[in-house]
Parts: structure tokens; C-alpha cells; sequence
């Protein structure tokens, strides 16, 4: 079965942070919070996919309060950080949105995703994302993390599901279009 077969299926959307939804950069300031830089095609990304019913979820080895803030921001219903073992998190996301795991596509860059994608139904990995991430990824970005992968793969979905021009067609009702009203 090809990736788009599989990009048919998904309900569930989970991402990592670092490499994925960032450049991978982690910049520490001087009262030790972490600053994090997001691309905003991933943010609109994101809101496209939860206008086509799509979940999302992010599962993070770090702690960070921008990921908190960005997750509060996108509306991702869930965020699980300071994760060691992600397969915890996914086995809770599984429970809680009664999904299976060919249902469920993961998006990372380097090894601590392993565990999480060789069991999803859509791998997904950005461009810098280590050999061995893209070795079982099902779906390889042309862009890096942190500058439109995620972008890249929900339209990747979302066309394949064939809802993408119904969106894009929702940004062209004359409503939007109209200066004065």
C-alpha cells in the first residue's frame, strides 16, 4: 500500500517539537526559558486540519512553556511534554480518541521518534531528519522542520483525503472577498 492509501486513513495527527515544529534550535535566555521559533504555514496548517475534523496532538521529550502556549494557540487538543517514553503518550491518545494506530499519523526527526513511528499508520519525517527516521517514514518532507514540514505533510493528507480544495474554495467565498460590507 502507497502512502497516500494510508494518508486516507487518518483522523489523528501527532507531531514532535524540536526539529519538527521548530528548526530544532533550542535557544535558552538568560532566565533560563526556552525560546522557540514556529513557522506560521505550520500554524494555518494546523487550523486546516481541525476545519477538516482532523485531531492533533503533540508529544515532546521537553518542557517548555512556548509549546504550551503554541498548543494553546493552535488549539491542539492535546500536549504531552517532558515525554521520555512517547509510546505512553500514545497509548493514551489511542484510548482517548478511540483510534487505531493505522488511523494515527507521526511526524519526527530523530530516534527517540523510532518507537512511535514503526507503529503508526502514516510515519512522517521532515527533511533534516535523521537516516534512520527517514528509513521508516512513509512520507519525507522537501522542507526542514520548523520552516513548513508540518505544512507540507497536512496538505499531503488532506489532498489525498480530497478535502483540500473544499478549504482552499472556503477561503474564496465572496464573503472574504468583499472590501466593504
Amino acid at each position: 500500500m502507497d502512502a497516500r492509501e494510508d494518508a486516507k486513513k487518518i483522523k489523528l495527527l501527532i507531531f514532535d517539537v524540536d526539529g519538527v515544529l521548530t528548526g530544532g534550535h533550542i535557544v535558552v535566555g538568560t532566565e533560563g526559558e526556552a525560546v522557540k521559533a514556529f513557522h506560521a504555514q505550520d500554524g494555518l496548517g494546523i487550523s486546516l486540519a481541525h476545519q477538516a475534523g482532523l485531531k492533533t496532538a503533540i508529544i515532546t521529550g521537553r518542557e517548555s512553556e512556548m509549546v504550551r502556549r503554541r498548543g494553546v494557540e493552535l488549539k491542539i487538543g492535546d500536549v504531552y511534554q517532558g515525554a521520555a517514553d512517547k509510546v505512553t503518550a500514545l497509548k493514551e491518545l489511542l484510548s482517548k480518541h478511540a483510534v487505531s494506530l493505522e488511523q494515527i499519523a507521526y511526524v519526527g526527526d530523530d530516534i527517540n521518534d523510532l518507537p512511535v513511528m514503526v507503529q503508526v499508520g502514516l510515519p512522517c519525517a521532515v527533511a533534516n531528519a535523521v537516516p534512520e527516521v527517514k528509513a521508516v517514514a512513509k512520507y519525507v518532507t522537501d522542507r526542514q522542520g520548523g520552516n513548513g514540514a508540518v505544512r507540507d505533510i497536512i496538505e499531503y493528507i488532506l489532498k489525498s483525503q480530497g478535502l483540500w480544495q473544499e478549504l482552499i474554495a472556503g477561503y474564496m467565498k465572496p464573503e472574504r472577498l468583499r472590501l466593504n460590507q
